[in-house]
């Protein structure tokens, strides 16, 4: 039975290690299934890339997003069977929404793995290599970060792509604006802006090819309905409607991510505690500062457990 004051969070891209679900498949044979599932749904061995590497091969995109999902789905099917703890609400953070959607029970983990590796592939061949860029602004609100962005635009586009939450805002766009973005975000009061290490502008409208080929990826996806509500990425809003699920998930390759409006959503709708679920503690940092009263912890490895059984 469904606690309430529980949510399940799930990561996104940027939490993956090499070595990742490693202690999960040597110690659960439900872990090891999964593993097992992913790479049969792909075709390569996406459990050696989690346990192995090499890193380089592990950071392309297309290979991220499915193996982030995997390790996360892995844990999560862990955790359900070792302990009683269900969710009231889940809830990912881009690629982790996908996650949430397989907690939920609206996606099938098979379909969702498959539809990952074609999102990360579509998402990075949308822009050409060297061609768009990422940063992150710190100390600015939104308003000044839609602003900026608008003033450094000059028939380039950028545009805030994270709503992080903590006062982290993350831009996207043709490098050239992002570039003049983060020089305005200094002029006007940022504590910092800095470049991020990704291989294409993720969220914002130059993701527009990449959203039309998920459009065809989706459409033969059977969307099942919901056992919880997941708070979508686009709206910030608990979603219970099986059949929007694929035109938000278009809309999330080329919208924002509004996390810190998700968080809140989350602790306004009786949640007092969040377990981040699959590789590091990104989202755990993050809610810590946007809702300090909500609890919260990661389950990230097969210790993490007895403090879960305690709880």
């Amino acid at each position: 039975m469904a606690s309430s004051d529980l949510a399940f969070v799930f990561p996104g891209q940027g939490s993956q290690t090499v070595g990742m679900g490693k202690d999960f498949c040597d110690q659960f044979t439900i872990a090891k299934r999964v593993f097992a599932e992913a790479d049969d749904a792909l075709g390569f061995s996406v459990s050696q890339l989690c346990f192995a590497g090499p890193e380089a091969d592990l950071k392309l995109t297309e290979n991220t997003q499915p193996a982030i999902l995997t390790m996360s789905v892995a844990a999560l099917r862990v955790l359900e069977s070792e302990t009683d703890l269900r969710p009231a609400l889940v809830a990912g953070h881009s690629l982790g929404e996908y996650s949430a959607l397989v907690a939920a029970g609206a996606l099938s983990f098979g379909d969702a793995v498959r539809i990952v590796r074609e999102r990360g592939r579509l998402m990075q061949q949308a822009v050409p290599a060297g061609e768009g860029a990422m940063a992150v602004i710190l100390g600015l609100d939104m308003d000044a970060v839609r602003q900026l962005c608008l003033d450094a635009s000059d028939h380039d586009l950028v545009a805030p792509a994270n709503y992080n939450g903590g006062g982290q805002i993350v831009i996207a766009g043709a490098k050239n604006a992002v570039v003049r973005a983060m020089a305005l975000a200094k002029e006007r009061g940022a504590k910092r802006a800095l470049d991020l290490p990704v291989s294409a502008p993720f969220h914002c409208q130059l993701m527009g090819p990449a959203a039309e080929g998920l459009k065809q990826v989706l459409q033969n996806v059977t969307v099942k309905p919901f056992a919880v509500g997941v708070v979508t990425n686009v709206e910030a809003e608990i979603n219970r409607d099986s059949q929007r699920v694929k035109e938000l998930l278009v809309d999330q390759a080329v919208r924002p991510v509004r996390w810190e409006e998700s968080v809140n959503k989350i602790f306004q709708s009786g949640c007092q505690r969040a377990i981040e679920i699959g590789p590091g503690k990104v989202l755990k940092g993050l809610i810590k500062r946007i809702a300090p009263a909500l609890e919260t912890e990661n389950f990230e490895t097969p210790a993490d457990l007895a403090r879960m059984k305690a709880a």
